[in-house]
């Protein structure tokens, strides 16, 4: 090997003379170009394969290696990274694997000292209870159950019948204040009529005081007259007026008791003055009574409307009360019978859930010793 070193380098020394020598013998001058120099690729050639001092002091060199050192380590790293993760999951597995077999074990010999206790109560007729009678909880449940099916059938029913109900009592309600408004109308006319009479008659009693000045009519107080007579009755009353007219203010038999009352002649033109024509007594007397009688009819229309209207709205608002009284009343005991039942239906159906994941609970527990059992 050094014999072919010294070859090689006796061998190039030759050739850079000479390409020294073709260099100078060719020279030529060079203008700068304002084109820019394109880079040349660097290659090794064979003398510098044995010169690494060469590359030591080169930036690009020194730059690629640095790269090329950074790049392996990352991927370094991360081999190493993903072989810990794998040997974690891979521990992992193994410990689960290994709890499991160990659970196995001990559940598989828990159950062969019970099912070995059990062989032996049976062989000395020691049968639990649990086998031949059901618990507490079991019966609880199915009554539970019974009782919520039932009821929960039944509820739709109760709903429906709750709500003829409140329809029913809606439609007894607007009929019963219909009712109650006719019979307040009927009672307030009554009330009314009675009133107007009344009022009719006071009205025509005094009409009479203030214009013919009497206070009975042939011998009977006006009060008396009327309670048997109408007020509105004219012919009557005009009748006796003129009667006692007649009787009372006659000039021949000197016998003139109520002066005023006679005087009422000359005002309804009975007796005539000199110059002017008379009327007769009893038509002047039944028209001054019609007119008095239509004043009496006014005021006792005028009171029979007031004291109807007042008679009416204050028995409408008693009505209305008790109505709406015993409405509310009968709404509240439908309200609070629905309420009720619900609250039992509710009642049951969470004690029959609750017992029922318990005893999901305990068959589920049985399944799984079964199934451990079986593996």
């Amino acid at each position: 090997m050094k014999v072919h070193y010294i070859n090689i380098l006796l061998f190039a020394l030759p050739l850079y003379i000479l390409d020294h020598k073709q260099r100078n013998h060719n020279s030529t001058t060079y203008h700068a170009s304002k084109t820019k120099s394109i880079k040349t690729h660097r290659s090794l050639c064979e003398c510098e394969l044995y010169a690494p001092s060469d590359y030591d002091n080169d930036a690009e060199m020194i730059r690629v290696m640095q790269q090329f050192h950074d790049r392996t380590t990352q991927r370094f790293q991360e081999y190493d990274e993903r072989l810990q993760e794998n040997r974690q999951i891979y521990k992992d597995t193994c410990d689960k694997e290994i709890q499991k077999i160990i659970l196995k074990d001990k559940i598989e010999k828990e159950l062969t000292e019970k099912f070995s206790a059990l062989h032996t109560d049976i062989q000395s007729d020691g049968i639990p209870t649990c086998i031949c009678e059901k618990s507490l909880a079991d019966k609880v449940e199915k009554v539970c159950l019974r009782c919520g099916s039932i009821l929960g059938a039944a509820m739709p029913e109760v709903g429906s019948i709750g709500g003829g109900l409140l329809y029913a009592l809606n439609a007894w309600k607007t009929d019963a204040i219909a009712a109650a408004t006719k019979a307040a109308m009927i009672e307030g006319a009554a009330q009314g009529a009675v009133a107007g009479e009344a009022a009719g008659r006071n009205a025509i009693i005094g009409a009479l005081k203030r214009y013919f000045h009497i206070d009975n009519l042939n011998g009977t107080s006006l009060k008396s007259f009327f309670n048997s007579t109408s007020y509105s009755d004219v012919t009557t009353i005009a009748s006796a007026i003129d009667t006692q007219m007649t009787a009372s203010c006659d000039a021949f038999s000197g016998k003139i008791v109520n002066q005023a009352f006679c005087d009422v002649r000359k005002t309804l033109r009975i007796v005539a003055d000199p110059g002017k024509s008379f009327v007769k007594q009893k038509d002047a007397i039944t028209g001054a009574v019609t007119q008095l009688v239509e004043k009496a009819k006014d005021t006792a229309s005028f009171k029979a409307t007031e004291v109807s209207s007042a008679t009416s709205s204050k028995i409408i608002t008693k009505q209305n009360a008790l109505i709406e009284a015993g409405f509310d009343s009968s709404t509240t005991s439908i309200y609070a019978s629905i309420i009720v039942i619900l609250i039992i239906v509710l009642i049951m159906v969470i004690i029959y859930l609750i017992l029922r994941y318990r005893r999901k609970k305990k068959m589920k527990k049985k399944l799984q010793y079964i199934k451990l059992l079986e593996e």
